[in-house]
């Protein structure tokens, strides 16, 4: 079992690298976000050796529950450890129905924690809707920092390359990369990262869908 990181987790380094820290606006669609903030818990879990995959299924590895809080709820999401094969959940299909609640929690818990800051706005005078501009600079600062050191050194370890491929099927990469170079061997690791290729698929189908005329 490897022990929880000393830092920021997966999702909450995907979230401030995605946010415009002044506007609060994401930098990429809002359901892109949601998925990637979704491949991002099950990418956590899977390195903390919570859950693992077969054949497209995330599948829970641990009957115990993580000590982050966010984590544990979302592991109950997954179906518990079967046995034999074909006990988990498809991981494309939990990116998509799950992205909404996991981009909510994470952003009420950095809120919550004073990292974020949430201003209601309304669209037209009527609907509201939702801006979370970044309070605590230093640490996204130092998140950045972090990928951009990761990025020149080739992305050198799991946790690196799983938030890269993140970033990649996000459609993220042109707004934290520095180089094309390394946006090309971003969008490689999606294919290794089973959590980031969930997250392309989806990418890719709301796409196919907004161009066929689709929902």
């Amino acid at each position: 079992m490897t022990p929880p990181p000393p830092g920021p987790t997966l999702p909450e380094e995907l979230l401030l690298l995605a946010l415009d820290p002044r506007r609060g606006r994401p930098y990429c669609g809002n359901r892109s976000l949601e998925y990637a903030m979704a491949g991002a818990a099950l990418a956590e879990l899977s390195l903390q050796g919570w859950i693992t995959e077969e054949r497209g299924l995330a599948q829970v590895v641990n009957p115990l529950e993580p000590p982050d809080p966010l984590l544990a709820t979302l592991m109950r999401s997954l179906p518990a450890p079967g046995k034999g094969r074909g006990s988990g959940v498809p991981a494309r299909g939990w990116v998509r129905h799950a992205g909404r609640q996991v981009g909510g929690l994470y952003l009420d818990a950095l809120v919550q924690r004073g990292i974020l800051r949430r201003e209601t706005r309304r669209f037209l005078g009527l609907l509201p809707y939702h801006r979370h501009p970044v309070v605590a600079t230093d640490l996204a600062g130092q998140t950045r920092h972090r990928f951009v050191a990761a990025e020149q050194a080739g992305f050198p370890d799991h946790r690196s390359r799983a938030l890269a491929a993140l970033v990649s099927a996000a459609d993220l990469s042109r707004f934290v990369c520095t180089d094309r170079t390394s946006r090309t061997a971003m969008r490689h690791l999606v294919r290794e990262q089973w959590p980031a290729h969930a997250v392309r698929r989806n990418v890719r189908r709301d796409k196919a869908d907004q161009a066929g005329g689709g929902g």
